[in-house]
């Protein structure tokens, strides 16, 4: 196995060097890259030959061209990756690596020496598919008929790739289940927290009984976050002469006003220092984390962990919340009773709460962060150059 710093042309349909989209992740997978032993190369987003029709994807209104512009590069793939071949073929790269854009690979194949890998949460057919793609049904019904078409892409994408990084098992499962791939060249890997690493978290506020318990809620989709149970969760401590707070972070639910019992953050921009500081403020303060969501992953799960905050959430998709380690995943179709008696045996014995943080802490410290997901992808690709050298 080598040990020089490996050549790794990373290819996405968005740039890296953007640190907003895709909620921070492939900004954090190009600098981890970097960190941990690659000479990291940013490949064009260009559709080189079509690259007009991208452009005028851009044209659209944005729900027609999230929507649209990845089915049409499945269509153009072979296309479109007659000029990504041109490019590795100036490099002399080790690998390519080609993060969330699945339809960035369609038409590439299989490289010869170089070692092509992918990583996501979800493919369109495998979110599609699960709980959590049903649960939100389809913008363009019209899409189902090309289902069976997509699928067919995705799998051989699959098939020619030399490793294929999950964060989740469910994820895992889903390309088992759906494409009928389960070797060894699917590797689970949990991703990080989107953002930079937390030293401490000494100076937490802690659980006492009789003190308020502080809520957290962080999502821009107030609906599809769990914003409206995270809110029914309040009024039943309430109701129960337990006094509390929730904090939301993200967006300004329409309907629910700020007051003595509610903060409300619409957007934070955690580049920009004095927002960081409020997001910070934030997490350190409170007690738990709801956001009973449905996703195939969810950072900010991994946020708390990072700062030793316990989550409650669904145990659905991809959520990186284990039972008693650094938080609660409850059954789909839990009730705010039934979080809320989650929280009072807590608040009863706020010992087993001081636990639950420090777990929740050695979960991030060990699993949800960046550098830790570079060395074991670093590995994972040293590991197969060497095999085809």
């Amino acid at each position: 196995m080598t040990d020089r710093p490996l050549k790794i042309a990373y290819l996405c349909d968005i740039t890296p060097l953007d640190t907003n989209l895709y909620s921070g992740g492939n900004a954090r997978m190009y600098q981890a890259l970097q960190r941990h032993g690659g000479e990291v190369t940013i490949l064009s987003n260009s559709w080189h030959m079509a690259e007009p029709l991208r452009r005028l994807m851009h044209v659209l209104p944005e729900a027609l061209n999230l929507r649209m512009r990845w089915r049409l590069h499945l269509l153009l793939g072979r296309l479109i990756a007659r000029g990504v071949r041109r490019e590795l073929a100036q490099g002399d790269f080790d690998v390519l690596f080609c993060a969330y854009s699945i339809q960035s690979m369609a038409g590439v194949g299989r490289l010869g020496a170089v070692v092509s890998a992918f990583t996501t949460d979800a493919t369109p057919t495998t979110y599609k598919q699960s709980q959590v793609g049903q649960s939100f049904g389809s913008y363009l019904s019209a899409s189902r008929y090309l289902d069976p078409w997509i699928a067919r892409q995705e799998k051989r994408v699959l098939n020619d790739l030399d490793l294929i990084l999950s964060p989740t098992h469910w994820l895992r499962d889903g390309i088992e289940n759906t494409f009928a791939i389960a070797d060894e060249r699917v590797q689970i890997i949990p991703w990080g927290a989107n953002i930079d690493p937390v030293a401490t978290c000494e100076d937490i506020n802690p659980l006492r009984s009789g003190a308020p318990v502080e809520l957290l809620f962080v999502g821009r989709d107030w609906h599809s976050k769990g914003g409206p149970l995270a809110l029914a969760v309040l009024a039943g401590l309430q109701a129960q002469d337990l006094p509390a707070h929730l904090t939301i972070i993200g967006c300004a639910p329409e309907g629910v006003e700020a007051g003595a019992d509610i903060k409300i953050y619409p957007q934070l921009d955690k580049s920009k220092p004095d927002d960081m500081a409020i997001f910070e403020i934030a997490f350190k303060h409170a007690h738990f984390l709801i956001n009973p969501s449905f996703e195939s992953f969810g950072f900010a799960f991994c946020e708390a962990s990072a700062y030793g905050l316990p989550s409650l959430a669904f145990r659905v998709g991809g959520v990186p919340v284990k039972d008693r380690v650094n938080g609660h995943a409850l059954p789909l179709g839990s009730s705010a009773d039934n979080f809320v008696a989650v929280i009072s045996d807590y608040v009863a014995n706020p010992v087993t709460h001081t636990a639950l943080r420090k777990t929740a802490r050695t979960e991030y410290e060990t699993h949800l962060n960046w550098d830790a997901w570079g060395r074991a992808v670093m590995d994972q690709l040293r590991s197969r150059v060497a095999d085809k050298r």
